[in-house]
C-alpha cells in the first residue's frame, strides 16, 4: 500500500478569509466546486455539490460552468473530466490517491480476465468506481455503493461476474443479490480498520444505539450493523427517523459532517479503527488522501488553474462505460 506523501506544513490562514476568497474565485473563473463527503467539513460547506461518488459523477456532468474543481481523490477528478471533456478540472491535490484503487492495475487486471477467459469463464468485469480510468476501460460496468446492487441485477444470470476491486463490498454484493462472483483481492484502507471489539463495547454501553456501516467494511463488520449503506443512504436513513438517537457510524469520519447537518436531532459517534502493528485503537478512521485537500489548495488552484487532470486516450473507452452506467 502506497501511502501519500506528506505535506509541507502549510502557513496559517484564516478559514474564514479563505473562504472569502475562494467565494470570489468561483464568480471570476466561472468554476464551480464539488466535494465528496470524505473531505473536511470546511470544503463541504463551500462546495456547491457535496456527495457520494454517484451523484458527484452527475453533478459534474450537468454543470454549465466551464470549470470544475473536484475536492476528493484523482480517480473521482478523472471521472469528472471523462464525463465533462469540454471542462476544466482542476484538483487541490492531485497526489489525493486511493488504496482500493492502487490495489487494481490495469496490466493486473486485464492479464487476469485474459487467464479467466482461457478457463472458458465468460465474465462480465464490474468496476466499483474506486478505480483508475485505465481499469475502467477494460470494465463492462462501473458501480458505486449506491447503485451497485441495481447494476448487478441487470447481468444475466448466465453470465459470471469478475468484481474489482473492493473484496468486502463485492462479498456484500454476492449475499444481497444472491450472485457468485470472482473477488479482486482489494479493500479500502480506512474500512479495513475498523476495531469490532470497541464497537461491540461501544454497544454494549449503548444498547440503544444504532450502528451504521458502508459496506465497503469488512464482513465482520456488517455482521453486528443495524443499516448497512452507501454514504448516501446513510445520510438519507438517519435523516428519515425523527427520534433522537445515537449512531455508531462505521466509515471514513469526516462523513459524521453531512449526518449532522441532515439530522442534528440525532448523535454521531465515530467507531475507531486499530492500528496492526501493536494492535492499539486510534482514531485512524480518516483517510489520509481525503485530508489532503485543504481550503488553501481549493483557493490555489482556482487561483492559478492548476493541477489539472489531463485528457488521456484510453479516457474514450473510459468514458462510453461510465455514461452507460451512471447516467442511463
Amino acid at each position: 500500500m502506497t501511502l501519500p506523501v506528506v505535506d509541507k506544513q502549510e502557513v496559517y490562514e484564516d478559514p474564514l478569509d479563505l473562504m472569502d476568497e475562494i467565494d470570489r474565485l468561483k464568480v471570476e473563473k466561472q468554476a464551480k466546486i464539488l466535494a465528496h463527503y470524505y473531505v473536511d467539513g470546511d470544503i463541504q460547506d463551500i462546495a456547491d455539490y457535496a456527495g457520494d461518488s454517484l451523484k458527484l459523477a452527475r453533478d459534474a456532468a450537468s454543470i454549465d460552468d466551464p470549470t470544475i474543481v473536484f475536492c476528493g481523490v484523482h480517480f473521482m477528478g478523472e471521472s469528472a473530466k471523462i464525463l465533462s471533456p469540454e471542462k476544466t478540472v482542476l484538483m487541490p491535490d492531485l497526489q489525493a490517491g486511493c488504496s482500493l484503487a492502487e490495489s487494481c492495475q490495469a496490466p493486473d487486471l486485464k492479464a487476469y480476465q485474459e487467464k479467466l477467459r482461457a478457463e472458458g469463464h465468460d465474465v462480465v468485469t464490474v468496476a466499483y468506481i474506486n478505480t483508475s480510468a485505465a481499469v475502467k476501460s477494460l470494465c463492462d460496468w462501473i458501480v458505486t455503493s449506491g447503485n451497485a446492487r441495481e447494476i448487478i441485477d441487470r447481468i444475466p444470470a448466465d453470465r459470471e461476474i469478475l468484481f474489482v476491486p473492493d473484496q468486502h463490498l463485492g462479498r456484500y454484493l454476492m449475499e444481497v443479490t444472491g450472485r457468485e462472483m470472482f473477488l479482486w483481492p482489494g479493500s479500502c484502507m480506512v474500512h479495513e480498520i475498523f476495531s469490532l471489539q470497541d464497537l461491540l463495547r461501544a454497544k454494549k454501553n449503548n444498547p440503544e444505539s444504532v450502528i451504521i456501516a458502508h459496506p465497503e467494511c469488512p464482513q465482520n463488520i456488517l455482521e453486528v450493523s443495524d443499516f448497512i449503506g452507501g454514504t448516501e443512504k446513510m445520510r438519507r436513513h438517519v435523516q428519515a427517523i425523527a427520534d433522537p438517537t445515537r449512531f455508531l457510524v462505521a466509515t471514513e469520519s469526516a462523513m459524521i459532517h453531512p449526518l449532522q447537518k441532515a439530522a442534528p436531532q440525532h448523535e454521531f459517534v465515530p467507531v475507531p479503527g486499530i492500528m496492526e502493528s501493536t494492535g492499539e485503537t486510534c482514531a485512524c478512521n480518516r483517510c489520509p488522501h481525503m485530508a489532503r485537500n485543504t481550503l488553501q489548495k481549493v483557493r490555489d488552484c482556482l487561483k492559478h488553474g492548476q493541477p489539472e487532470i489531463v485528457w488521456q486516450p484510453y479516457f474514450d473507452q473510459a468514458k462510453e462505460v461510465l455514461e452507460r452506467s451512471l447516467l442511463k
